[in-house]
Parts: C-alpha cells; structure tokens; sequence
C-alpha cells in the first residue's frame, strides 16, 4: 500500500492530525484480514456473464432457500453463467434487505454462510456492501437512541445551520426523520427511509468500521463489490450532496486496499444517475470503480424496441468509451430495482421519457417518482418486468411475437461491449407480480416474486410457455457466446448505420483480422439489406447469405466471413 496516497486521501477527508490516528488503525485492520483473504487470479474474459438474483428467489418447501438457489445454479446454469450476484442476504428490516441490520450475519431465514461458501465453490460471487444506510433496528443506532458515546457520531443530525436546500432526493420522502434519543429529540439525516439511517463518514470511525465489513465480506468469497447507493455518501451544508469529492475519494481508499490485499476483487459502483455523472465513477481508469452500471441502456433499449427505431441508442452507443482497459460497462436491462429513467435524461427527450412511462402504464405497470428542490415531483422509475414493458400483457399478441422481441432486447445487452448482468426474472421470462404491489404496497414488488422451484421447472419444461422460450433462447445465445473471444470485454466496438431498425455492431480483437457483424431486427418487418463485407454465415441459427441479408422480425445475427471449424 502506498503510505504517502492513502495518507493524502485520508489527509484530505480528516485532516492531518486525525489521518495519522486513522492511518494506524487501518493498518491494524489490514493485517488482521492479509492472511484471512485467499490469493487468485480473476480477470474478466467473453466467458463472464452475471445473474442477478435474491438469496430467496427460488425456494422450496422445507429447504434453505440459498441451498435451493445453489441447486438451480448448479442444475441449470452452471456454464452459462459465471458469476452470481446475490442481493443483500444478511437479516434486515425493510425494502428486500437494503435496510441492514447485521453486515456480517447470513439472513438465518435464507441459510448460512456454508450456503454462501457452496456456492462460490461453483460461481464468483458479487456481494453487496449497502452502506450509505444501515437499519434502524441496528445495534449501531439503537445504540444512538440509547445514548451510547460510541454511536454518539455514526449518524448524521444537521443543525439548523445546515443547508439542504440544494439536496438530491432520489426519493419522494422526507429527508430528516425525529428519532427520540437519550440526548434528547433528533433529526436523523433518511434518505432512502425512515428505516434506512444514513451513516456519518465524516466520523473516521464510521469509515474503518465499513472497511472491515468490506474485508470481511473478501475474506468470505466475495469476489466483486457492489457499492450500493454510493453516490450519496458524503453530506456538506449548501451542497447537492451527492457525487462531492470525499465521496469519490472514499471510492478511491477502497479501490487502494483491494489492490493492496485483495487486488483480484472489483468494485461497483450503483449510481442510478444520469449517464455522465455515472461514469465519471471510472476515476481516471485505475483509481475508482472497475465498473459502473449502464443506467441509461434499459430504457434506450426500451424505447428503441417500442419504437423499432434504433437512432438514439446508436448515437449513444457510439460514445461508450471506458478511459482504460481495466474498466468496463455493466450491462443490463432490468434489475430488482425498477428502469430508471433519469440515467436517459439529456439522451432522450422529455417527450420520449414520457412516452416510456405512457407504454408502462398501458402496460400494467406503474411509476416511482422523486421529489425536486422546489417541490415538485419528477418520474425516477419504471415499475413494470420488462418482458411486459415490451409487449402488453393484456393483448392477445401471438407469445412467438413477444418472446422474440424480448429476446431482441436481450441480444442487444449481451452483445455490447462490457459484461453483461441478467435478472433472474428476464431470464425465466417473467411477467408482472400484481399480487406482490396489492400484498405490499411497494410497487417495485411487481418485478421480484419469489419462485417455487417445483412451479418454476414445470413452467421452463412446458414446450412453448412463455418461460420456456425465454429462458432456452437465453442459454443458446449464452452458450454460443461464451466461445467467441470476438465478445472479450478487452475487445474493439464499433456501431455501425445501417437501417433505422437494425441495431448494427462490429466485435472484434486488434491481433484478428476478422470481425463479427451483429444485426439486431427491432420491427416487427423482415428487412433485407446489402452485405457489407462479405459476411456469410451467422452462429446463431447456421444460416448462411451471400451478396443480402435477409433479418426477420426482431431476429439477431452474429454474422463472420466463414464458420469457424
């Protein structure tokens, strides 16, 4: 580790004095956890595919629910998919386990950590460290409320003094939150809710506490970090307080210590933000995030399959520049969270935003919102699956229609430059969970019903369900894709303009003379266009074209000169 650049970091978030105290007692840390994390070697290749999942998500009757996840996994996935996020397992007291209360407990009601240990004996691991917020059922602020000196500091209560004025809500809720405390009534700084309790990283405690819980979680399997809600790390008076320079610097501590002992895990950053404040989470390549999520493509994607009009996702696309080859995209189209619609702000027009959230509704589904600095309300997000965004759920639409477009749009996450993630619910095919929004009232439930996995694998071998379709298509392009160094996330990209419609990209390698041509239909229309280059065979379907291409409706082609033998 070098001395003098973490000194500077810490030098600059506490100052001088305070940063050599700091200083020794991250050092103390740091050797109780050296011999803790295990040596290996991870670098991400065409062969990485992500799959997003709840510790729950699959269960059955009488067994831990992450045993029966391992088991799916193992089963059914094992070769497609190579590394597994699982959301927040630890215990927790609301918002599906992102308010929590124990960072370095497994949730007893979804197993122990020999289910978390089963499953990266098979699968890399992303773990999620949800620490701009911990619950308030935590031993940390039930010690605030009970006068505790040590907690005295670990939560954020502004004066009057403090100007919020400026500050970003992500949230339509207030931001302080009246806790009666034995020093009396306070507001506690809430900003995701009155259950999530934003911790105080400007007490150095606070941040050598998390450092320990992010060790611990390496020394436990993980191989990637999710830095959830990061970007609202650091508060200062008369400030947006989100995106400050502490905040980056804290992302750059972390990404020091990995390197030091554990430079084989990567962070990343979730920052449901506009695109340009989004990347700018890459640091300078090497010293922030190796990557960041790609907000802004679940509704380009959206909107160019529900127009088939792939203009506005080329124009963007063509700007997905990393600043090194030790960064890369994180390629998705839904999550448990709801399809922001902030990230395409400045992307697509307000009237195209609203014609996102015209199809939600249309299509059953519903709108979150977040509150304005002048009082106003402004759409945050999309509550809908995005199987059913894409295609009415009330329609009587033919299921091969809607399945082939879904799987368009899927195409079009897994053959951009990056690495891609995939939903556990767009992978099997999922549709709106109208009793999960009416049992809850959370209208982000309508995209994370939990699945019994006897139900579920009768569904999948159904020949011609929807779930069937959805999920044996995914394999097969998931399949193919893993054997095609043309995919490395290390590669060239190139979008090309080829017809309104056709989502157009060369993948390739600087050492091969060949690329591969992907052509992805969003209409509803056989279009035939002219070889541009003597691509004659695609590895998708085996099809093979000579001087035209002949795409039909929402197909995808991965076309090079000749078969590979």
């Amino acid at each position: 580790m070098d001395d003098y650049s973490i000194m500077e970091k810490l030098e600059f978030l506490y100052g001088g004095k305070t940063a050599k105290v700091v200083y020794k007692k991250l050092n103390t840390i740091l050797d109780y956890y050296k011999n803790k994390i295990p040596s290996t070697n991870f670098e991400f290749t065409e062969k990485d595919t992500v799959l997003i999942t709840y510790g729950d998500s699959i269960k059955k009757e009488g067994e831990n629910p992450l045993k029966t996840l391992y088991k799916f996994l193992h089963n059914h996935l094992k070769g497609f998919i190579s590394i597994v996020h699982i959301l927040p397992f630890y215990p927790f007291s609301s918002d599906d386990g992102f308010s929590v209360i124990d960072y370095k407990k497994v949730n007893p009601e979804l197993g122990s950590w020999d289910n978390i240990r089963e499953i990266a004996g098979e699968f890399r691991i992303m773990f999620d460290a949800v620490i701009n917020h911990i619950s308030a059922k935590s031993r940390e602020f039930q010690g605030f409320l009970n006068g505790d000196n040590k907690y005295r500091d670990y939560f954020i209560t502004p004066g009057p003094e403090f100007d919020t004025s400026r500050v970003f809500r992500p949230r339509a809720l207030p931001l302080l939150t009246e806790f009666k405390t034995k020093w009396g009534i306070k507001k506690v700084w809430t900003t995701f809710s009155t259950d999530q309790i934003d911790l105080n990283y400007k007490n150095p405690e606070v941040l050598l506490f998390i450092i320990d819980v992010l060790l611990f979680y390496v020394s436990m399997g993980a191989s990637m970090i999710r830095l959830d809600a990061i970007a609202f790390l650091w508060k200062e008076s008369g400030t947006t307080c989100i995106h400050l320079p502490q905040t980056h610097t804290v992302v750059k501590l972390f990404r020091e210590i990995f390197n030091k002992v554990a430079p084989h895990v990567k962070i990343i950053t979730e920052t449901n933000v506009p695109h340009k404040e989004n990347i700018s989470y890459f640091g300078d390549g090497y010293n922030e995030a190796h990557l960041v999520y790609n907000f802004a493509l679940p509704p380009l994607i959206a909107h160019s399959i529900l127009t088939e009009n792939t203009n506005k996702l080329s124009e963007w696309a063509k700007t997905l520049e990393t600043p090194s080859d030790e960064t890369f995209f994180y390629n998705f189209t839904a999550s448990h969270d709801g399809i922001g619609v902030l990230p395409a702000k400045g992307i697509l027009s307000d009237e195209e935003i609203q014609f996102l959230i015209d199809k939600t509704f249309a299509h059953g589904g519903d709108v979150g919102y977040r509150d304005n600095p002048d009082g106003t309300k402004s759409p945050y997000e999309l509550n809908i699956t995005y199987f059913d965004l894409l295609s009415n759920p009330r329609s009587n639409e033919d299921i091969n229609v809607k399945v082939k477009r879904f799987l368009a749009s899927q195409s079009i996450m897994l053959s951009l430059k990056g690495i891609p993630a995939i939903y556990y619910h767009s992978i099997l095919g999922s549709q709106n969970y109208y009793e999960g929004v009416k049992l809850t009232g959370v209208k982000r439930a309508i995209n994370r019903e939990k699945l019994s996995i006897e139900k579920l694998l009768k569904e999948i071998n159904t020949a011609n369900s929807i779930r069937n379709k959805v999920f044996f298509g995914f394999l097969k392009m998931l399949r193919i894709r893993k054997e095609l160094n043309y995919f490395n996330p290390k590669g060239n990209q190139r979008i090309l303009d080829i017809h309104p419609s056709i989502f157009a990209i060369e993948r390739g390698l600087e050492e091969k003379k060949q690329n591969l041509l992907i052509l992805i239909n969003t209409s509803k229309r056989e279009i035939t266009l002219k070889n541009p280059g003597r691509y004659q065979y695609d590895l998708l379907s085996g099809k093979k074209f000579g001087d035209e291409i002949k795409i039909t409706p929402f197909e995808t082609l991965w076309l090079q000169q000749y078969p590979q033998n």
